[in-house]
């Protein structure tokens, strides 16, 4: 069974995701005077970390030393800056002219220019699969800037803002690796001089000289003198002299392209009693059935394309397999196991061929047991695949791929969401070793590794067919998910997973999909979405006769209809989820339905019938022992009790709750019941405790995305300034909470903004600055003609009669 508490996050989950701009944060225990907040660029822990994200820099580097030149010029400290806006500069040119390396020499040799760190990711834009989003490149700056995992943004908006303002006033360079287009990079600009950018492609990127000034710097290939130079720093102590006319001949052959320079000099290396003469020899001789790579110029693409046919020929076979075989792998990396899985090969014996892959320069250790192809040489091992493997081993070896990543994220789940019901993935295929997991640390450590990889390896078993893989994948890492992976990401793997499900006919795998997108979009306030979803998935439980997850769905319509105060909906499907939990037997989840129908009857203005469903609900949570179920039923209790005048009982209930979520570690939970915690402070005059509540929980909800649930933090500390008699401030913070919930259509909260705007207006003596209590009111009560709830017709009365 998965259910989810009233307020609280999707089933099974613990973790956070969180994002916006950081502010500064207080952190009260006892404070004289009042708290004044202002807009800090960070907070404490935020931005300090000095990352140094710089792949090693490229062994035996020659030459280029006028595009180095041109760098230091561009991008190096000390540059006239006319505007505001961080120098950018574009290394662009043919595949394999040794852009990368380039940036990566210049970056190294300028690190000591810039005290605050290095960012760097290779953004993939020319990998046959999917390129790496500005929003996932984002992600992996604010988790290098300091940013906690739980805390990194969900919206591509929120997660530029927050890394523009963990930059602002740094000196720190940005390195921009394998760019496509515009849209990959204008995100991950800074808006502070002092970091510059660094990017590489193949193509111009007009757009970036044009509205954001960057400067362009062209590279070619290599002058025969610097290709012949190369070519002698990475055969250094292998070979013996050999004539000049043989060096010029092999560079030559090579297009003077470094990446095709560097696999050929390994070869040359390796090979040190061949001569070069019979090396030259063989390369010129090499197939040129090879079709040329679509890359720009023919000649110098098919010259590559000949290099890596001549350093792959002369492979070991097993190694050879494993190549091409790795040509399937639809993620940007990979780690042993996966290639184990591919090749149907112990880890151990993969672990050596994979590292005559990398002495042959056609492979790349990225770092400890992780791998990566340079693009063009992916794109050949993926032909190599096609071309010399049956198809049905090609299948073979996807689908134990596929096996590797369910069955290891299965493993995952069982530590990042125990408890949750098996999926029916079944046993392992035969020469598939999934990853065991010591603890939560190691499965979140794998989780995070692989993210990067979820998204393409769903779309692959999509794409190719297999449908239950696809689907269960989908399923298993909703779970699974990484704490910092963005809800958006999953929503595209969900996709695919559905897409499959119906195509098999997999009615019970396309309904747990749609319920969980259901969830998914109602964590980022899409609600019709999330409606349209969960009323999808009913259908097809009733369909099936699947009780079990029809009272779920139930549950879940019933927050969706509760957070869109459509409260009589809401109720009514509680009341049918409860029922039908009680005829399974499931106690658990009735005490957390009670709990969520309460909510809706206090919403209502029903405060006594909610009090009598919460304490009913509040004995079985305590029973029960689910930390998140019980803070969440202590925070609805002590809304209850601070209604009815209880303020004692109401601020111990949310002081425990606040407690449970800080032992949880749950951001989504604390700031939420910061809010109950702020209300009962502030309620027993304990102004500095509520305004440090509050603030906490405006930061957390900004980061998290929840602009909604940020303004109700704001309304509260607008409240708590009128309680003291700081008009100014108060109203400074109702305009805003008042303007949040007006802008997302939260007709509610705005009218109950404006009603404490009012308030604030009304200790203004009158003066005529502004908008008056009057008219505030005014507002307030047409807002409040769509509710016909109790609560709303008391508030309208008072308000038509002029109070507040």
């Amino acid at each position: 069974m998965s259910g989810e508490q009233g307020h609280g996050q999707e089933p099974g989950s613990s973790h956070a995701e969180l994002s916006g701009t950081s502010r500064d944060v207080v952190q009260a225990g006892h404070v004289d005077g009042g708290i004044h907040f202002h807009g800090g660029s960070r907070a404490p822990g935020h931005g300090a970390a000095r990352p140094r994200q710089l792949p090693h820099d490229t062994r035996h580097f020659v030459n280029r030393t006028a595009e180095l030149g041109q760098l230091d010029d561009l991008l190096g400290p000390g540059r006239d800056t006319p505007s505001a806006e961080a120098s950018v500069c574009v290394v662009a040119g043919t595949p394999g002219a040794g852009k990368t390396s380039l940036a990566l020499r210049w970056a190294h040799r300028a690190r000591d220019r810039f005290p605050d760190g290095q960012l760097y990711i290779n953004l993939h834009g020319y990998d046959p699969q999917e390129p790496v989003t500005a929003q996932q490149a984002l992600h992996g700056f604010l988790l290098g800037l300091g940013v906690p995992s739980g805390s990194v943004p969900s919206g591509a908006e929120e997660a530029a803002g927050l890394y523009r303002s963990l930059l602002a006033g740094r000196r720190l360079l940005v390195v921009l690796d394998n760019a496509a287009t515009e849209s990959q990079v204008r995100p991950l600009l800074p808006g502070s001089p002092g970091c510059p950018v660094l990017v590489t492609s193949r193509g111009r990127l007009s757009g970036l000289a044009v509205r954001d000034g960057a400067q362009r710097i062209t590279l070619g290939v290599l002058p025969e003198g610097e290709a012949v130079s190369l070519l002698r720093a990475v055969t250094a102590g292998y070979r013996t002299e050999e004539s000049p006319e043989h060096w010029a001949e092999l560079a030559g052959l090579c297009a003077r392209l470094p990446l095709a320079l560097r696999v050929a000099a390994e070869r040359a290396a390796t090979h040190p009693h061949t001569s070069l003469h019979e090396l030259v020899a063989d390369l010129r001789d090499e197939s040129a059935l090879w079709n040329a790579l679509s890359t720009g110029d023919d000649a110098e693409a098919e010259a590559v394309r000949t290099v890596f046919a001549w350093s792959y020929r002369a492979l070991p076979p097993e190694a050879a397999r494993l190549f091409r075989l790795l040509g399937l792998h639809p993620g940007p990396e990979f780690a042993t196991g996966a290639a184990a899985a591919l090749a149907e090969d112990t880890e151990r014996h993969v672990r050596q061929t994979l590292d005559v892959l990398v002495g042959a320069h056609l492979l790349e250790q990225k770092g400890p047991d992780r791998y990566g192809f340079h693009d063009l040489l992916r794109a050949y091992a993926t032909d190599l695949a096609r071309e010399e493997e049956e198809p049905e081993h090609c299948s073979a070896a996807l689908r134990r791929l596929l096996d590797w990543y369910l069955h290891t994220a299965l493993a995952a789940r069982e530590l990042l969401s125990p408890g949750r019901e098996p999926v029916g993935a079944g046993p392992p295929a035969d020469g598939v070793t999934p990853v065991s997991f010591s603890d939560y640390d190691a499965a979140v450590g794998w989780v995070e590794r692989e993210q990067a990889n979820f998204p393409p390896v769903v779309r692959a078993a999509e794409r190719s067919g297999c449908d239950r893989h696809a689907r269960l994948l989908a399923e298993v890492l909703f779970d699974a998910r990484a704490p910092s992976a963005p809800k958006t990401e999953w929503i595209g793997v969900a996709e695919a997973g559905l897409s499959s499900s119906r195509r098999a006919g997999d009615r019970s795998g396309e309904a747990t999909l749609l319920h969980y997108l259901g969830f998914a979009h109602r964590s980022l306030n899409a609600l019709d979405r999330s409606i349209a979803c969960h009323e999808q998935a009913l259908a097809i439980r009733r369909e099936l006769g699947d009780r079990w997850g029809e009272t779920d769905v139930l549950n879940a319509l019933g927050l969706v209809h509760l957070e869109r105060r459509q409260l009589d909906r809401a109720e009514a499907r509680f009341d049918e989820a409860m029922q039908l939990f009680r005829q399974l037997g499931d106690q658990q989840s009735v005490d957390l339905t009670l709990s969520n129908r309460a909510g809706a009857r206090h919403d209502a203005g029903r405060t006594r019938e909610a009090a009598d469903d919460m304490e009913q609900a509040l004995a079985g949570h305590r029973a029960h022992g689910d930390k998140a179920y019980l803070g969440d039923a202590l925070c609805a209790t002590s809304l209850i009790r601070l209604e009815l005048g209880d303020h004692e009982a109401a601020h111990a209930l949310a002081s425990e709750a606040v407690d449970l979520a800080l032992e949880l570690r749950d951001h989504t939970l604390e700031g939420y019941w910061l809010l109950a915690l702020g209300a009962a402070q502030r309620a027993e005059g304990e102004h500095a405790g509520a305004l440090a509540s509050y603030h906490r929980s405006a930061l957390l909800h900004r980061r998290l995305g929840n602009r909604n649930r940020e303004a109700l933090a704001w309304r509260g500390t607008g409240e708590t300034y009128t309680a003291m008699h700081r008009t100014d401030d108060a109203v400074d913070f109702l305009r805003r909470a008042a303007a949040v919930h007006a802008e997302l259509g939260d007709s509610w909260n705005e009218a109950l903004a404006l009603a404490a705007w009012a308030a604030a207006r009304e200790q203004d003596d009158g003066r005529p600055d502004g908008t008056t209590a009057g008219e505030l009111r005014q507002r307030a009560v047409s807002l409040l003609s769509a509710f016909t709830d109790g609560r709303a017709v008391r508030l309208r009365g008072r308000l038509t009669r002029g109070r507040t």
